[in-house]
């Protein structure tokens, strides 16, 4: 297969556009002057002007939950309890459990409780995530089905002035909450995932970073690649508290194949803004994984060779997770392991250059920036001119990969990308607009850096011979576009080892 007739950007600086892309099987043969791989009788597709770039991978996506929660109820425009409770009821009811998500109490005059939620659930158990997927909202039947096995530690229960729950849990406690008792099968969870995958494809997704290791994730995405193969590179998280379970898989367990194979392990280190259990400096937030705790999961990670991904949101998060990686770079560093600090949202300026320094990568949400300001400015005041620092990290020489931490934000990498160059999404002028991308690093945090971070930079994150054919066809060339034209860039199509996972050609 040969296309032409486009704009080709391999995002490779030698050579950073061919006028051709020429497709063998799974992977790019060649491009522009190079004559030796031309087929016998190739097929040739015609780019009509669009341009082409390797497809994105998002670097931090919950993706089972996401696709799950897409038949959920959907709470993110509610804005006061009885907003979401009229959304509750209105929801058609399926399965054993009412499910749902998106809810953010912050700016609410009253407060989530089993009661309220009682009025339109009745006696169906019921389950709703708040938007950052950190607390949990329950129902009287709900509290029931736990029979008051509640508490863990570095879990919140909120309790009235009698002790009694409320309903709501934050942190470790709602997380064990949900793989305890919340009643989803399995194979609810293969189908979500495989309209997932479908819908990803659609927006030119071509592999992910998944964070649902904890959900025996791997398991859902085997199915179906055992079934009817894969149309997204899955690299899959374990948790750190699985790290016995995984230690001595043999290696070809761990590397799998081209599409699903397990890569790094995730542990969190403090809870989220939204839920106002980040860590802080001033001492406010939930601490889940002391820097010593922390420590002691990279050297044995290290000893079994895994990489460590560290949730942290807060500046003290930030900082004991940086802490820790550094105490133990004598012994990571020599064999190459490339850690990453999920989210690394709120930063001290004093930590800032020091994920260069060390060679942490941040695993950052461009999108989070425009969806968070109004809490940040609310909560975190002057810090938040540390917080969403994507310009500033970049400038250090930090690796910064983009992800969309769906379903805290939609899985939409040209959203993203969007919202890391406009520092907006809405009417309102972007937020510390100081701290923007310029749509070229934007689109690099979404192809090139994602790759290297999975050790697959060079396979995979640019248009070049010997890489796998994974590419997208857009509608226009975002790098010609102005920033408020960047809205009108859309997908037309979507490859994936070769293969057209979403709208195959011909094309109006």
């Amino acid at each position: 297969m040969i296309l032409d007739n486009g704009v080709i950007r391999t995002l490779d600086p030698s050579l950073p556009r061919a006028g051709a892309l020429a497709i063998a099987g799974p992977i790019v043969a060649g491009g522009v002057g190079t004559h030796e791989w031309m087929l016998p009788t190739p097929e040739r597709v015609d780019l009509a002007g669009r341009c082409v770039l390797p497809a994105f991978t998002d670097s931090h996506v919950h993706f089972p939950t996401w696709a799950l929660a897409r038949h959920d109820v959907r709470l993110e425009q509610a804005a006061s309890v009885g907003a979401a409770l009229a959304l509750v009821a209105a929801h058609p009811r399926r399965g054993s459990w009412i499910r749902g998500t998106g809810w953010r109490d912050a700016a609410w005059q009253d407060r989530p409780t089993a009661a309220a939620l009682d009025t339109v659930t009745g006696s169906t158990p019921t389950a709703l995530w708040s938007k950052d997927y950190h607390s949990l909202w329950l129902n009287s039947a709900a509290l029931a089905v736990a029979g008051g096995d509640l508490d863990v530690r570095g879990g919140v229960v909120e309790r009235d002035s009698q002790g009694i729950p409320t309903g709501v849990l934050r942190e470790e406690s709602a997380w064990r909450f949900r793989e305890r008792f919340v009643e989803i099968t399995e194979d609810e969870w293969v189908e979500a995932t495989r309209e997932g995958i479908r819908v990803a494809n659609a927006r030119g997704v071509g592999a992910i970073h998944d964070k649902d290791g904890w959900l025996g994730a791997a398991s859902f995405f085997s199915r179906i690649h055992e079934r009817e193969g894969l149309s997204i590179r899955v690299w899959q998280s374990i948790p750190a508290d699985r790290l016995d379970e995984v230690a001595g898989l043999p290696l070809p367990a761990r590397i799998g194949d081209d599409f699903l194979r397990l890569g790094y392990l995730k542990t969190f280190m403090d809870g989220t803004l939204g839920s106002q259990t980040a860590l802080m400096l001033d001492g406010s937030g939930v601490e889940i994984t002391t820097r010593a705790e922390l420590e002691e999961i990279i050297l044995r990670g290290t000893e079994a060779g895994w990489p460590v991904a560290v949730h942290a949101i807060g500046d003290r998060a930030n900082r004991n997770a940086l802490d820790a990686f550094e105490a133990t770079r004598h012994a990571w560093a020599p064999r190459g392991l490339r850690h990453r600090i999920e989210h690394a949202q709120c930063l001290d300026a004093a930590d800032l250059p020091r994920f260069a320094e060390l060679g942490i990568a941040c695993s950052v949400q461009l999108s989070h920036a425009a969806s968070d300001r109004d809490l940040a400015d609310l909560y975190w005041g002057d810090r938040a001119g540390g917080a969403y620092a994507f310009r500033s990290l970049w400038d250090s020489g930090a690796v910064v990969v983009n992800g969309s931490d769906a379903p805290v934000e939609e899985l939409d990498p040209l959203a993203g990308i969007r919202a890391g160059v406009l520092r907006t999404i809405d009417e309102r002028p972007g937020w510390h607009p100081e701290q923007a991308l310029p749509v070229e690093q934007a689109i690099l945090a979404s192809t090139v850096t994602p790759a290297w971070l999975a050790g697959d930079e060079r396979r995979r994150g640019k248009l070049l011979p010997g890489f796998l054919a994974d590419l997208v066809v857009l509608s226009r060339d975002p790098f010609l576009c102005e920033a408020d034209e960047l809205e009108s860039v859309e997908i037309v199509a979507t490859m994936v080892g070769g293969r057209w996972a979403h709208n195959p050609p011909p094309w109006d």
